[in-house]
């Protein structure tokens, strides 16, 4: 017998991701919101406390009257899980994300903040794209689309280091904590953090930025590293950065790490940083 695939349109795949690039804008998700209001609750900083309820006021106000949660609409990053089985309609699935993308941006009069080159001619592109994409090929027939809205401020403060193996988990901790330090207050605080270990360069870096597309409070399935995370987060809001790096108890809504095998001679680990506007969604067609 022959392998049945599954066809997908491209067409619904570009209205499907239309949509989301508008709704993770203006729409951040009742987790986060839950995630502020506890936050607020924590903190003990009057300065803190005002600014965490400036940020709950601004997330409201975004929601009900569908409009930018920040300024800064960000790079639209773009990760596709395709199953084995899955086949499409037709040809140009990279043109269709980006097509997606910048009738996105357009119709939700999203800020387009994209320059086609990067040193040379910084001249916008003027559509928000072409899109950060990342492909993972997986079994049977799942299509999942996530996408980010990814902001340059916290963006700009993500690092990355290739420890040697000798400086263990402690080294992993003080890495985590001296690019929460030396971010500050850029990121716009409260943030989150997507840790990447393992892999290679490019591997370790794009295992952090996955991370960021966890639910809030789903721990990693492994206890070692759930309670790393715990841990993490502990120490970065013990950190006293506090809310837009003004000072306080609240530095960090969560922590994620995500892991790959590496090298016997490396300890690869990056951290992406996320600002308060945490603006990801993931869609299953």
């Amino acid at each position: 017998m022959g392998i049945e695939y599954r066809i997908i349109p491209l067409d619904k795949i570009k209205e499907t991701l239309k949509n989301l690039v508008i709704e993770i804008n203006s729409f951040l998700s009742p987790a986060m919101l839950e995630e502020l209001e506890n936050a607020l609750k924590k903190e003990e900083s009057e300065t803190g406390k005002e600014i965490l309820t400036q940020i709950i006021n601004n997330f409201k106000l975004a929601r009900d009257k569908k409009m930018p949660y920040c300024q800064d609409t960000g790079t639209c990053v773009v990760f596709l899980e395709i199953g084995e089985r899955v086949k499409f309609d037709q040809e140009g699935l990279l043109e269709c994300i980006n097509q997606a993308v910048a009738e996105g941006y357009e119709e939700g009069y999203l800020r387009k903040s994209i320059v086609g080159d990067p040193l040379e001619k910084r001249v916008n592109t003027k559509t928000n794209t072409p899109a950060v994409l990342h492909t993972e090929i997986v079994p049977g027939d799942t299509f999942k689309i996530s996408a980010m809205a990814k902001g340059s401020g916290c963006e700009n403060m993500s690092s990355f280091k290739a420890l040697p193996p000798a400086a263990g988990v402690e080294g992993v901790k003080k890495f985590v904590l001296d690019t929460v330090l030396n971010a500050g207050g850029n990121p716009c605080p409260p943030m989150i953090l997507g840790v990447g270990l393992g892999g290679d360069f490019e591997k370790c870096a794009l295992l952090a930025k996955k991370a960021l597309f966890r639910e809030l409070r789903n721990r990693h399935p492994n206890p070692y590293y759930a309670n790393l995370e715990k841990e993490l987060l502990e120490l970065v809001n013990k950190s006293g950065v506090g809310p837009m790096g003004l000072g306080g108890r609240v530095t960090c809504l969560d922590v994620f790490i995500e892991t790959f095998p590496t090298h016997i001679a490396s300890l690869p680990v990056a951290v992406n940083v996320e600002c308060h506007a945490h603006r990801t969604r993931t869609v299953e067609l």
